[in-house]
């Protein structure tokens, strides 16, 4: 009797997640992170404002408190499922169409470089309706513009709730652009991004 081959998991409903913060973001980050199970099937891309004269160890950090890998982005490097890129300081990030990362020294954006706009633009011209986009705590209002790109190709936008956030000027701007989903206090976004990747739904 032939032996029954096991059905292969289902493809994530969503392949890619970008996740912006500014100040107060690595904790936040980190707490989102540290609650996604290593076998996450997307890819997470990450922008942090850094200060750009001092070396990021961000990767380093995050990588000793969550399951998936964790690396600074590369130019070129091809991205994976449960595995985590961030920005290096001074240097926009890009998710392109192949599957591939560009690092960027282009102009500042609302003046910041990485821009969490051009993140979420990128991801939503590249990923679509497979994109969601995560707005953490942060000052002044980059990711505005983007979450509207995600909205628009039909994408997923969470944002963290003000009342938990320990900067709500990223988020309010979110929210004020009404492409919002899901405005979650920050221990409920991890779980919120398992069911909507590994389930394809939010209960």
């Amino acid at each position: 009797m032939k032996k029954q081959e096991k059905p292969s998991p289902p493809l994530p409903a969503f392949d890619v997640v970008a996740i912006a913060a500014s100040a107060g973001g690595l904790t936040a980050i980190n707490k989102v992170l540290s609650s996604l199970p290593a076998e996450f099937p997307a890819t997470i891309v990450v922008v942090q404002h850094l200060d750009p004269r001092h070396r990021s160890l961000m990767a380093e950090i995050l990588s000793r408190r969550t399951a998936l890998r964790v690396k600074q982005a590369e130019e070129g490097e091809t991205i994976h499922p449960a595995t985590v890129y961030i920005a290096p300081p001074d240097r926009h990030l890009l998710v392109n169409g192949d599957g591939t990362l560009s690092l960027s020294q282009s102009e500042l954006v609302h003046f910041v470089r990485p821009s969490a706009d051009l993140l979420f633009e990128s991801v939503a011209a590249s990923h679509k309706e497979h994109a969601i986009a995560v707005v953490l705590t942060g000052t002044g209002s980059d990711g505005s513009m983007g979450v509207q790109a995600i909205k628009k190709m039909g994408g997923t936008v969470i944002c963290q709730s003000i009342e938990s956030a320990e900067f709500s000027g990223m988020p309010a701007a979110a929210l004020q652009t009404k492409c919002v989903d899901f405005s979650l206090p920050l221990d409920e976004i991890a779980a919120a991004l398992v069911t909507l990747v590994m389930k394809g739904e939010v209960s």
